[in-house]
């Protein structure tokens, strides 16, 4: 059934959906009136609804149910991810939101070597947005995911502090994850480096702000897979797979 979010609660037994979630259903689905699909509010209700009426600019639905959405993880995961090279940011999001992440805050590290300028930097950010949209629909998420503006790492490590934990992966090694997380927290920060990784000047910030310096295992992993394990394991280890 195809899964769309609105911007504003659902009150009434009928709601019109327009904009671009219109275009969509009318010109790239193709859906037809008696067909049905998914609704899901700010508040996390999820609405099933038969469509009444269509056309390109506005789809007129029936709300048939609602329930609170189970979709979501019962852990609050931000993840902290120093910028890697070309476009693998877009690929590191897509995945992260299937996985269940609920916010992502892109960094500037002290190895980083992709360092775009504000300008570049708003629209990278605008087209992450779009693609944690898509990809929190295609997974049947109950939140779309906020990717934040780009911060420092020095910025990011104190906005870490504000998580039950934090967790950064660094590839000189560090505690296990089932460890660190044995006492179930709600919120969990997780820093990824970028290619070249972190420096141990940055881990002691993190450490020093809270955090715990945890290992991936042996293996040295890629940027692009890093976060993906990392996040995998959190779950897992908080009962969320």
């Amino acid at each position: 059934m195809a899964w769309f979010f609105t911007e504003h609660e659902i009150n009434g037994e009928q709601y019109a959906i327009s904009g671009e979630n219109a275009k969509h259903i009318s010109k790239v689905l193709r859906m037809k009136i008696g067909e049905s699909l998914t609704l899901v509010t700010p508040n996390t209700v999820q609405c099933s609804c038969k469509i009444t009426n269509i056309n390109s600019d506005c789809v007129t639905v029936d709300v048939l149910s609602k329930m609170p959405c189970e979709n979501e993880p019962d852990v609050f995961v931000t993840l902290y991810q120093a910028l890697p090279k070309g476009d693998k940011m877009e690929y590191i999001i897509q995945k992260c939101v299937e996985l269940g992440v609920s916010r992502i805050v892109p960094v500037i590290s002290a190895r980083c070597v992709s360092r775009p300028d504000s300008k570049s930097l708003a629209k990278k950010r605008e087209r992450w947005q779009k693609i944690a949209l898509q990809a929190a629909m295609q997974s049947r998420r109950g939140i779309i995911p906020q990717v934040c503006d780009c911060v420092s790492f020095n910025s990011a490590a104190e906005l870490s502090a504000q998580n039950e934990k934090t967790v950064i992966f660094y590839e000189m090694g560090g505690q296990s994850v089932k460890t660190i997380l044995s006492d179930r927290p709600k919120t969990v920060g997780m820093f990824i480096g970028s290619e070249g990784g972190f420096e141990a000047g940055e881990v002691e910030k993190v450490i020093s702000v809270g955090g715990v310096a945890a290992t991936l295992g042996r293996r040295i992993l890629r940027a692009e897979t890093a976060p993906l394990a990392a996040l995998s394991i959190i779950m897992y280890q908080t009962d969320n797979f």
